[in-house]
């Protein structure tokens, strides 16, 4: 029998060690060494805000698996018993399952305190991971094509973060989570014609029926984890087959990605990072006590704390409600519509669907089919960044709204005036911070042209033979200039002559003069700085402009 030319040196030897071995197999069945070869070369690029997206992922993976162990000792039940624990102040009190389980899982369980905090603080970084590098990707354009599929998954990624924390917090059965599930059930109803039908499917019948924490149970640890499981793969899919996007510099193109490769120097930080992200979170678990459930007691109808926040996540959903007045209209055919839970039940999915489908917006105004692999600089697209800045805005006043009343007992002021400010600020503040942001990226730009054409200030004042006092300033370096005019300034859209050549008046899409409209508002001369030229920029160097 005859042996190929790899195995005869290998029997020469003897025995192949057990992980070659093992190797090899793999090699054999799932074609290994390809696979390596063709991705542990990988290059990821370097730069610290990169990171962000990697807290989130880290977050996410902690999250598994605090979750699996509490898993193992909850018990999703609203059956009623007495409390006979260890917690001496519950001792005899009438609970649920749930509630009695969590006790256990905090006082009897090795770890259990622990771990549960882990996994809640978990939760809420995730979610700050998912939103910081959602702006990341936002402000930076690093959605525009191909990736705009991969933005899609991201931002279900952080939908579904919000509704799995509001499942999360609710499975103790603690006053807390008791009155959130009241609140979500008041939203439900609210919802005209098919709002009690879904009430009745989703808890199983009047208000809290035995059902509720069974079914948030398994929607909890198995739908919803097991979908971000998929969209979490599929993200780091697209990242690999599209690669990274990096930021302008010599060298950069849209044709490749300057970084550090996979093995052996990425896989060496990013491990190391996890372990930093990992120790932080149980460092903030082990000496910031976060949802302490014996001391707000099981939950109770009779027993209502305005008292009771969300996590920081859901807080601009109760801004909107609280932001909204509590307006109510009688129908013909006595049915009631609460405007006071319809509207910000309205407004809630309308501000994060402005974002998830911004970037199909943005690909309409430029009409641009051009791969982008090149992070812009926000200052560089000021309209998309104030857009952004104008959300944020929004964001926070309606997160303001949501704790109104601490405002008003911390500093001693008047919970009226406060929601009214709120109301107005809503309406008010995103467009002054549209214009403010525009404005300031304007400014910037201006900064960077003046810094091609005349290098950087240096402070120091000269003072030349005629007398007259200049203050000097040091060339830019070439890496420098080519950052600050490596980017593309886009004309903007033309409708064209609304009459063909023989005069004859032509039809224009109204959709199409709207569109030239708001590219007008993008890229017009209100709307960016004309970056330095050549030509501009030889003759203030040749000595022709003036310094």
């Amino acid at each position: 029998m005859s042996t190929t030319r790899d195995e005869a040196p290998r029997r020469s030897r003897g025995k192949a060690p057990a992980g070659e071995r093992i190797a090899d197999w793999a090699d054999g069945r799932v074609g290994l060494y390809s696979l390596a070869k063709a991705n542990m070369r990988k290059i990821f690029p370097d730069h610290w805000s990169f990171l962000l997206g990697e807290i989130a992922l880290y977050s996410f993976i902690i999250l598994i698996l605090t979750g699996v162990y509490l898993t193992l000792f909850f018990v999703p039940s609203m059956a009623e018993i007495e409390y006979h624990g260890s917690y001496a102040p519950m001792q005899g009190v009438l609970m649920s399952e749930a509630y009695a389980s969590t006790l256990d899982i905090s006082f009897d369980v090795r770890g259990g305190l622990l771990v549960r905090q882990i996994h809640h603080w978990a939760a809420l970084i995730f979610v700050v991971g998912l939103f910081v590098h959602m702006f990341r990707v936002f402000f930076t354009g690093a959605f525009r094509k191909p990736r705009e599929i991969n933005w899609l998954f991201g931002f279900l990624l952080l939908v579904l973060a919000i509704f799995t924390g509001l499942t999360g917090y609710s499975l103790p059965d603690d006053l807390l989570s008791g009155i959130g599930i009241r609140f979500a059930e008041g939203a439900i109803l609210a919802t005209p014609v098919i709002g009690s039908y879904i009430q009745m499917f989703l808890f199983g019948g009047e208000f809290p029926g035995n059902d509720i924490i069974p079914r948030f149970f398994i929607i909890h640890v198995l739908v919803l984890p097991g979908i971000m499981l998929g969209l979490v793969v599929a993200h780091l899919v697209l990242i690999v087959y599209h690669k990274h996007t990096h930021y302008a510099g010599p060298g950069r193109d849209n044709t490749n990605v300057v970084g550090m490769p996979f093995l052996p120097v990425y896989i060496a930080k990013a491990g190391g990072f996890f372990f930093v992200v990992f120790g932080v979170i149980t460092l903030i678990a082990a000496t910031v006590t976060i949802n302490p459930v014996w001391v707000l007691g099981p939950y109770r109808p009779d027993h209502i704390s305005t008292n009771v926040q969300p996590d920081w996540y859901l807080g601009f959903s109760e801004g909107l409600v609280r932001m909204m007045p509590g307006w109510e209209w009688v129908i013909p055919g006595g049915y009631t519509l609460n405007f006071g839970l319809l509207v910000p039940l309205g407004v809630f999915p309308a501000l994060l669907l402005a974002i998830g489908l911004y970037p199909f917006f943005e690909a309409w105004v430029t009409k641009d089919n051009r791969e982008h692999n090149i992070a812009q600089r926000p200052r560089n697209v000021p309209t998309r960044t104030a857009f952004g800045a104008a959300w944020i805005s929004a964001f926070g006043v309606a997160m303001m709204a949501g704790g109104n009343d601490l405002w008003a007992t911390h500093f001693n002021l008047s919970i009226n005036a406060i929601t009214w400010f709120c109301r107005i600020a809503f309406f008010v503040l995103p467009p002054l911070v549209f214009v403010v942001a525009r404005r300031v990226c304007l400014g910037l730009q201006r900064r960077d042209r003046e810094k091609v054409l005349h290098g950087r200030e240096t402070g120091i004042i000269k003072r030349l033979p005629h007398g007259e006092f200049v203050e000097v300033h040091e060339p830019l370096s070439r890496d420098q200039l080519y950052t600050l005019v490596a980017h593309d300034q886009p004309a903007p859209a033309e409708i064209g002559p609304e009459t063909d050549g023989n005069g004859v008046r032509r039809r224009i899409n109204p959709v199409e003069r709207a569109r030239a409209r708001v590219s007008r508002g993008y890229f017009g001369d209100q709307a960016q700085i004309p970056k330095a030229t050549v030509e501009e920029y030889r003759a203030v160097t040749s000595g022709d402009g003036h310094h």
